[in-house]
């Protein structure tokens, strides 16, 4: 079990990056790491040179993963009770503790959402 913040980070962080060149790193700072697709695209009503996909953000008591595909496909997701317990919002995870079953199934989920965007043209 991993209760160490900037161990969360990096292994959440990891798990974004082992996608790209797939995805495209948009930000890279110490206060965010945000990733997004490669070429453009209409999000909503307007067209942007990557759709968003997902970022880590590291706050005082947790490290937060937004993750855009289980918003925008909530039908595809089934989470675990665990990870439920993280979400916030409709795409938002708080991770303050990160067993080795929820980093699996964290592993899975973004594989998934790459899948899918990759599959819609969207990335």
């Amino acid at each position: 079990m991993k209760t160490d913040l900037n161990e969360i980070e990096a292994t959440l962080r990891g798990i974004l990056k082992s996608h790209v060149p797939t995805l495209r790193v948009r930000k890279d700072e110490k206060t965010v790491l945000e990733l997004c697709g490669k070429k453009e695209v209409m999000q909503g009503k307007q067209k942007v040179d990557g759709f968003y996909f997902g970022s880590v953000v590291p706050k005082p008591t947790d490290i937060r993963l937004y993750y855009f595909p289980i918003y925008t496909h909530p039908t595809e997701f089934a989470p675990s009770d665990e990870l439920k317990k993280c979400l916030e919002g409709k795409s938002c995870f708080h991770i303050k503790k990160l067993s080795p079953e929820l980093e699996t199934e964290i592993t899975e989920m973004v594989a998934k959402g790459v899948a899918l965007y990759d599959k819609e043209g969207l990335i």
